[in-house]
């Protein structure tokens, strides 16, 4: 007969290599790493339900100051352009650039301002049905990788560099609320931790005492992709998130793979095509992306001009490069660096978000730069074509289970022995 699992005992399920883990009673400011990978568990904050809510309410609140007044504004010639969150907005709508103004309004506005609330809400242990409790826990953790508050802020800093070239940059009450909103936001999500966060719904549920330091798949067990329960592999939907669980992520590779050859498609028009197009005294200018980092560079503004080749060339060559390298590791049968493996994949989850820093400097530019006739700035076709560049390698790293490749460094050494 399984004995069952000691209340005061805890074990957990590493996500990323699926290794068994007792899990260790955790001092202030102390957090758990997986033995095997390095990835943390869970991270014990002082005071975490204080100190989440207060900041996710203080950036709330922020966030409606910055859309109340001015952004920033620009002198040219004696004539000014000023603007606010709300009017980039309007002017790409205006424009007929419906996707790009989409695309600023749900990563900028929409989701962030989700997630505070809904961090406030379960942090502050609103009276809440359980329902709602799970609903909003469950899309925090899904939305929280698309959160791009701070990636806005740098496209704005980098587009001051362009910005200056022209005329007077000044900046208004709302980018101060703005530069707080982002720190704030940061900050509450750094108190976000996924098991107190699903612990504030509802406990565990009661499951055997497994063996530390081995796979859960070997042991016949599976964690939650949602919530991170330990489940029986035979389970079907999570009792505590009610949410579909798989032993693995089904056709993990294929999907990965797929969306991988989308991006490379994706991605020869966004560098071929122009990504903004400017207008100066009847003339006009196309510029894509290395014309526009050449550009930054013959300005002597070369530390700007680095950061947007990393962003905008490097990182998505290279991330995509990283994830083909990733998913070719885990069909082999050479023996590879689970360590290293595992290096690259939190790098490309890390990294791939940053790239849109090009599209939101481009959507500050398209704002302030509007004088009619004497100097505007459009947004070309290769932006969109980027912005999904971003928007596919991001999906095809979370379809990617990274689980897979442990597994295959298991079956890697069993084959050696044998």
């Amino acid at each position: 007969m399984a004995k069952l699992l000691p209340k005061s005992k805890h074990q957990a399920l590493c996500p990323h290599c699926d290794l068994v883990v007792d899990m260790p009673s955790l001092n202030a400011n102390q957090k758990a790493q997986c033995p095997r990978c390095e990835t943390t568990l869970s991270t014990l904050w002082s005071e975490p339900f204080k100190r989440a809510s207060t900041y996710s309410l203080a950036a709330l609140f922020m966030l409606v100051l910055s859309n109340l007044f001015s952004f920033v504004t620009l002198n040219v010639a004696g004539l000014s352009s000023d603007i606010s969150l709300v009017s980039i907005l309007d002017i790409m709508v205006e424009q007929r650039y419906d996707l790009l103004a989409f695309l600023f309004m749900v990563f900028v506005q929409i989701l962030p301002a989700f997630c505070m609330f809904a961090l406030f809400c379960i942090s502050s242990r609103a009276n809440l049905p359980k329902a709602v409790k799970i609903f909003l826990v469950r899309w925090l953790i899904r939305l929280k990788h698309w959160c791009m508050v701070e990636i806005f802020l740098v496209g704005v800093l980098v587009s001051f560099v362009k910005l200056i070239s022209y005329g007077q940059v000044g900046v208004g009450p709302s980018f101060i609320a703005f530069c707080a909103y982002c720190v704030l936001h940061v900050r509450a999500f750094q108190y976000a931790d996924k098991k107190w966060l699903w612990d504030l719904v509802e406990s565990q549920p009661k499951i055997r005492l497994l063996e530390p330091g081995k796979t859960g798949i070997s042991q016949g067990v599976k964690s939650c992709g949602c919530c991170g329960a330990i489940l029986e592999n035979a389970s079907i939907e999570c009792p505590r998130c009610y949410a579909h669980s798989f032993v693995r992520k089904p056709q993990s590779i294929q999907i990965t793979m797929a969306l991988l050859i989308g991006s490379i498609v994706l991605y020869l028009p966004a560098n071929l095509l122009p990504i903004m197009n400017t207008s100066a005294f009847g003339n006009s200018i196309d510029s894509t992306i290395m014309a526009g980092v050449i550009l930054l560079i013959n300005e002597g503004a070369l530390p700007i001009a680095l950061i947007i080749f990393i962003a905008s060339v490097l990182v998505p060559s290279l991330k995509m490069i990283a994830i083909a390298w990733l998913c070719w590791c885990t069909k082999t049968k050479k023996v590879l660096n689970g360590h290293r493996m595992m290096q690259v994949y939190e790098v490309v989850e890390f990294v791939g978000r940053w790239s849109m820093v090009d599209v939101f400097v481009i959507a500050v530019l398209v704002g302030l730069v509007s004088f009619g006739n004497l100097m505007a700035v459009f947004p070309a076709r290769g932006v969109i074509f980027f912005a999904f560049v971003v928007i596919v390698t991001m999906i095809a790293s979370q379809f990617f289970d990274p689980r897979l490749m442990w597994d295959r460094l298991e079956k890697n050494k069993r084959a050696k022995v044998n």
